[in-house]
């Protein structure tokens, strides 16, 4: 193998961090951006390089590398977890192969960045953390991708939980609607395919409400009850289906194998009430996550499609003048702020995965433990099972009487 060039981060004196990134679709793009931009934005202690991108797909692959910005691509992810020019493997495929992947980079010496939901099971989860924790011993550092904690306005709202600013919780309810799959002809994709997918809304979009709620809060989840649905039960094929699709009927269909919908209740350690909803059934709605803290002194509430406010009661102030005000999270000293536009100038959602990227390049230099770790993710993916388990025991209504 040629030796390799002098890196940016060699000339500038700072040694290289070496991704390979597993995956090159809608989540491979949004890694990519966050990788390629972090350098250039934050003073970092490493430099970034985006050395090689993996996927099954040569041609599709090389197009995305050269759209990307990535030296090489790759078609074998295994050969890509035991390439010695690489330091960290981000994985940004469909959930059947994270612990699969997880586990070879990680028995491999290398770093790991891993999308949310964890795994498609509490067991694949419980190895992959096992997995972190005996790498964090030889040094390593394995975090899970829930980028909406890296929102400038939710940082900023969990910092005010921790300084008290609501008191003691309440109760917490959050919702994430969107409405792609309202139409009964979309195709059966991989994520309505349980054995790719784990999940469905629950997984998808449940995972990021879950684990926002727990971080925002500072506490887990201690129990919950639940409901879920599935409204379309049989979809059109893909007019290419990918490898792993069951069987189907003769009209050219198959089973959807995951829920379309979600709703549970829950409880934190704390006693604070908490409700969620997760559906992909949503008309109208494109990718609203909403959620809102209610405390003995203030609540707090945010919402992705207005990404850069924070909404803060103040419940200490007079009722004459009381009342919900606009935080514009744009200043300075904000969360992630201080090296971005002055202030009034906004982010948006591609900037979520730019301070993914720079808090786990902090990690790796400081040889701590990244926020979420592996663990984190784990305990996630429990709340997830006992939602599951939970829609299955409530799947018969009691009665209204008439």
């Amino acid at each position: 193998m040629a030796q390799p060039q002098a890196s940016e981060g060699d000339r500038a004196g700072k040694p290289p961090l070496r991704v390979g990134m597993v995956g090159y679709a809608f989540m491979g793009a949004a890694h990519s951006q966050g990788w390629r931009t972090a350098g250039r934005v934050f003073d970092l202690p490493l430099s970034p390089e985006l050395a090689v991108i993996c996927g099954r797909d040569g041609d599709a692959v090389r197009a995305a590398a050269d759209r990307h910005g990535w030296a090489e691509a790759e078609t074998d992810w295994r050969a890509l977890v035991q390439r010695d020019d690489i330091d960290l493997v981000d994985i940004c495929t469909p959930g059947d192969s994270h612990a699969e992947i997880a586990l070879a980079a990680l028995a491999a010496g290398k770093h790991v960045l891993c999308e949310k939901p964890l795994a498609n099971t509490v067991a694949e989860a419980e190895a992959m953390a096992r997995a972190a924790e005996e790498g964090r011993a030889r040094g390593q550092i394995a975090m899970v991708g829930f980028n909406y904690r890296r929102v400038p306005a939710t940082a900023l709202a969990r910092r005010m939980v921790a300084e008290g600013r609501i008191g003691t919780l309440r109760h917490v309810r959050v919702v994430y609607l969107q409405d792609w799959l309202v139409d009964p002809a979309f195709p059966l994709t991989w994520r309505l395919r349980r054995e790719q997918a784990g999940s469905g809304s629950l997984g998808d979009l449940g995972a990021h409400i879950v684990d926002l709620a727990q971080y925002l809060a500072g506490e887990q989840l201690a129990g919950v009850s639940a409901l879920t649905e599935t409204f379309v039960r049989e979809r059109p094929l893909p007019s290419a289906p990918s490898s792993g699709l069951a069987a189907v009927s003769a009209a050219g269909t198959g089973p959807v194998t995951v829920d379309d919908a979600a709703l549970f209740t829950g409880r934190f350690s704390s006693g604070a009430l908490a409700s969620f909803e997760a559906t992909r059934y949503a008309t109208g709605r494109k990718n609203a996550l909403r959620i809102e803290l209610n405390g003995e002194r203030g609540s707090l509430a945010f919402d992705l499609e207005r990404l850069n406010e924070l909404e803060f009661h103040d419940g200490t102030e007079p009722a004459g003048h009381a009342g919900f005000r606009r935080i514009l999270v744009t200043e300075p000293d904000h969360p992630y702020l201080e090296a971005w536009w002055p202030p009034g100038h906004g982010l948006g959602y591609e900037h979520t995965f730019v301070h993914q990227a720079r808090d786990l390049v902090h990690a790796v230099a400081d040889g701590r433990s990244p926020a979420p770790s592996f663990a984190d993710g784990l305990q996630v993916q429990r709340v997830l099972a006992a939602v599951e388990e939970s829609a299955g025991k409530n799947s018969v209504y009691t009665p209204i009487a008439a």
